[in-house]
């Protein structure tokens, strides 16, 4: 299944995904929501770093 088929698809549509079509969807899915995970741990340690540097200097 090509990419363009991939992309037309929407879930809303009156057909039923296939396997592999949900598969990828769910794929996509999972590496677009570790994307952000990893950017909401990498700026949450770094507000605590500068509130730590804001309360207590940069010792």
């Amino acid at each position: 299944m090509s990419e363009k088929e991939i992309n037309a698809y929407r879930l809303t549509s009156l057909e039923d995904p296939t396997d592999e079509m949900l598969a990828y969807i769910m794929r996509e899915v999972a590496e677009e929501a570790k994307e952000k995970y990893d950017q909401a741990i990498e700026r949450y340690f770094l507000e605590i770093k500068e509130m730590y540097q804001q309360q207590y200097g940069n010792n």
